[in-house]
């Protein structure tokens, strides 16, 4: 047979789990065809000698629905190996949306996901539905995505003004029953709902999906479960999973996979994590797809006191991270205003806070000082500072943040802080690994380059599990997860999704700074090494970190999508 492209020498690692092996791979027409001693004639042929060649990545956690509009390659998951990224996630999403009421929709995504507004206005909305939305993307892609319905923009599309409020009449459920339906006849790979209470809009308010009530949920993944298809994701899960089975139940009820944010150790609960692993082994025994997510991410932020959101909830500092950098630095420097936030975020810490632990000062650094005599502060923590000056940590904290006219930069890290834990966690056979968040927290971390971190921080230098196990975990998992059964796996008959790295060296690079978005806006870029090429339905996308030009991704469909368009 020839071949429109032919992988030579690589070692195969299928995403199955099985052992790897030596063999080729040829592609044609953007299947894969043959595995084995390959000897076709081939338009291209790649030597991949030394270099592991599995499925491309699912990154399955991602905010990239605005970039995706001007940015097609989803920058920078590909480059970390990715093939398809999801996103929609947590209750966001830009589609349906109506004529008018954009601005308002965006800025949900922009406050809760981090993503400046001055670069979600330059988004041309020319969709209104969901099925719209993905017929546009579907023009233009590098990288295949998938997309869910955003439980918030479909409350905000139904309700207007009032989705922020509670008590959904039965004509609205009803109306927001019809939106999920068309979106899912449209191809969605499902539904996202949210229960993160750290979640509001630029006004310090609730996002639309907070203010539903569990029977207002329910009744939207009834839509999935009468159409058979989809999966639902849960931004915030749980905090509802371990109240009182919330997770599960709706599981149970629709029949449809849950996957839900997170499993994962945080200085805020330190053993929290073993409760939930229980809870969640518990339900898998009942034969019910309940499963959390999980991430190698430390999850550390980047961050100034000009775009801080570590406080967000608390009610005087709330309003402060809103207001304009003047009045930022005068409330900061304010002894009443200081006071108050001293009894908040120190004295009295509530449980419901959900950006900062009660010793937070032992987990947050001074990672770059601005002036000459505050560079003995770089990488102290602000309880060291605090000990060192005799101050309380409030007022080391704040008389740095003043002095330095809020340019500090400071590094939050209380999540998947241990490693012990964080072990259990990566090879929990229920959890699914992801939660990159690409896209979103864009001047606070990358997050994507979980993909190269997993393997070359956990597979190669911790040894925690085996390149194969890894290996599945970030493809066939995700792909059986949301219901995308052509790829994932390095079989005949196959989408060509390919990934080809070096064992040896692949890891994630040190985070950068880069100007590359609209507006001349920056963001923080996690740098891939050791991926020699990325494929895409067959197509070389990128190779030695470089864009290719080529532009073959595609709008991932569901199966009910498929039953209906064969």
């Amino acid at each position: 047979m020839a071949y429109d492209l032919l992988i030579k020498n690589g070692l195969i690692v299928d995403g199955s789990g099985m052992p790897a092996f030596r063999g080729d791979v040829g592609i044609k027409n953007g299947k894969i065809v043959e595995i084995g001693k390959l000897s076709g004639a081939a338009q291209r042929t790649m030597d991949a000698a030394g270099r592991a060649v599995a499925p491309g990545f699912i990154d399955n956690h991602c905010h990239y629905d605005a970039q995706v509009t001007w940015d097609p390659l989803c920058t920078f998951s590909p480059e970390h190996g990715a093939t398809t990224v999801i996103f929609g996630n947590c209750s966001l999403s830009l589609a349906p949306v109506r004529k008018g009421s954009e601005e308002r929709l965006a800025e949900f995504l922009s406050y809760v996901e981090a993503i400046p507004m001055d670069v979600l206005r330059t988004v041309n909305f020319d969709w209104e539905t969901t099925g719209q939305y993905m017929d546009r993307l579907d023009k233009r892609l590098g990288i295949n995505v998938g997309n869910l319905i955003g439980h918030t923009a479909v409350r905000h599309y139904v309700m207007g003004d009032e989705c922020q409020k509670p008590g959904a009449s039965d004509n609205q459920v009803k109306a927001m029953q019809d939106v999920v339906h068309d979106g899912m006849k449209a191809g969605a790979l499902g539904l996202s709902v949210s229960r993160e209470q750290g979640h509001y809009d630029p006004q310090g308010v609730h996002i639309p999906a907070l203010w539903a009530d569990e029977e207002e949920i329910f009744a939207l993944g009834d839509v999935l479960c009468e159409m058979s298809t989809g999966t639902i994701q849960a931004g915030g899960g749980q905090y509802v999973e371990l109240k009182d089975g919330m997770i599960r139940r709706l599981a149970e009820a629709t029949g449809r996979t849950v996957v839900y944010n997170s499993l994962s150790q945080t200085m805020r609960k330190p053993d929290e994590w073993k409760t939930h692993m229980a809870r969640v082994e518990e339900t898998a025994a009942l034969g019910i797809r309940a499963y959390p997510m999980c991430s190698p991410n430390r999850v550390t932020q980047d961050f100034t006191m000009k775009n801080c959101q570590v406080f967000r909830g608390l009610p005087t500092w709330h309003p402060i991270l809103l207001s304009s950098d003047e009045e930022k630095i005068k409330a900061y420097a304010d002894p009443e205003i200081r006071a108050k936030l001293y009894v908040e975020a120190v004295v009295n810490k509530p449980e419901t806070a959900v950006g900062f632990s009660k010793t937070w000062w032992n987990y947050m650094w001074v990672n770059e000082p601005v002036l000459e005599k505050n560079k003995w502060m770089q990488f102290k923590s602000i309880g060291q500072i605090a000990e060192k000056q005799g101050k309380r940590v409030i007022d080391a904290f704040l008389d740095l943040a003043v002095e330095e006219k809020l340019e500090t930069r400071f590094l939050q890290a209380e999540n998947n802080v241990d490693d012990e834990a964080l072990t259990k966690i990566l090879t929990h056979p229920n959890a699914v690994i992801g939660l990159g968040d690409g896209g979103a927290h864009v001047q606070f971390h990358g997050g994507y380059g979980y993909l190269t971190k997993l393997l070359g921080e956990w597979v190669r230098e911790k040894q925690v599990m085996t390149l194969e196990q890894a290996v599945r975990r970030l493809t066939f998992d995700s792909a059986s997860t949301f219901g995308i059964y052509d790829r994932g796996l390095l079989h005949p008959g196959m989408a060509a999704d390919i990934v080809i790295f070096d064992p040896a060296t692949v890891k994630c690079g040190q985070e950068v700074v880069v100007r590359d978005f609209p507006k001349g806006a920056w963001r923080i870029k996690e740098p891939a090494e050791g991926i020699l090429a990325t494929v895409v339905n067959g197509q070389v996308l990128y190779e030695e970190g470089k864009h290719t030009g080529a532009l073959p991704g595609r709008v991932l469909r569901n199966t009910y999508w498929h039953a209906n368009h064969a």
